[in-house]
């Protein structure tokens, strides 16, 4: 099978687009697309619990402590007590960090209208529901286990 024909290199090929697309809108911000994402997923008003950005992101706890701490050195987050917690770390965003969010926020919108403004809706609607077929299949972790 040549790789063009594996659903993989398809996946991958598109990712690797998407994200240089992003790396160089975020390069105008002195950013990265791992931090636009990371801002995209801390409540802007509220912060969010340090333990809870890696879930949100599909990221490991070692790779978020590093962006998190390439973010601080940005002053882009902060860390803060929780009130009702105090064991528990909130992060939240200061007031550049709000800038690049909206920076953010606005990329990822243009992005998802110009790709609706090119593909019908039910192609669309087609491709969401292979993705998530695709990723269900994944999470049975059955996939290379002898029969």
């Amino acid at each position: 099978m040549r790789k063009e024909e594996t659903i993989d290199y398809h996946i991958k090929t598109a990712w690797h687009a998407i994200a240089r697309m992003y790396n160089q809108q975020a390069l105008k911000y002195g950013g990265t697309m791992s931090i636009g994402f990371a801002l995209l997923n801390i409540d802007a008003d509220e912060g969010t619990p340090a333990t809870k950005i890696a879930p949100l992101m599909g990221l490991e706890a070692r790779s978020l402590t590093r962006l998190l701490r390439s973010m601080e050195e940005k002053k882009l987050i902060f860390r803060e007590s929780d009130k009702t917690d105090k064991r528990s770390v909130r992060i939240k965003l200061t007031e550049e960090g709000k800038k690049q969010r909206e920076h953010s926020k606005a990329t990822v919108l243009r992005f998802n209208e110009a790709v609706r403004e090119q593909l019908p809706e039910e192609k669309l609607n087609v491709f969401f529901e292979v993705v998530q077929n695709i990723n269900q299949i994944i999470d049975k972790n059955n996939i290379y286990q002898k029969h």
